[in-house]
């Protein structure tokens, strides 16, 4: 019996939600150039890009040119993982360009037309058979 009350809290307490670790200066103009090594992906059209190991020089980038559905959806966590196999670790070069809603910085991310090898990210989703979908 002296279990079940711990246990019920755990139950049903919230689960604590994990923000992703990027913490570096976002570009704020457009045109602004950026790079870095793809230290975190964070779900089928966002990531972030370093110099170091240190989350607090990571640029959280929202890709301009590719729209993966969201993280909840069924395939959500697919699109993610087939952004990671394509650019986790490597070096992304990217321009801060304005999204949809004039702005370069949306929900704390840049917006950020990026390049690996000199190919966008979004057509190396799409020939890796990425569909757009989200929002």
């Amino acid at each position: 019996m002296k279990w079940i009350l711990p246990a019920a809290l755990l139950l049903f307490t919230p689960a604590i939600a994990h923000a992703d670790p990027c913490e570096g200066r976002l570009p704020a103009r457009v045109g602004e150039t950026f790079a870095g090594v793809v230290r975190y992906i964070g779900d089928g059209d966002s990531l972030c890009v370093g110099p170091s190991t240190n989350p607090a020089t990571w640029i959280e980038v929202r890709l301009a040119d590719f729209d993966a559905p969201e993280l909840q959806s069924p395939t959500g966590r697919a699109d993610r993982d087939r952004l990671g196999r394509i650019v986790q670790g490597r070096v992304l070069t990217c321009v801060a360009v304005r999204g949809r809603n004039g702005r370069v910085i949306v929900y704390d991310r840049v917006i950020g037309a990026c390049r690996l090898n000199g190919v966008q990210v979004g057509d190396l989703l799409r020939e890796a058979g990425g569909r757009e979908g989200g929002n």
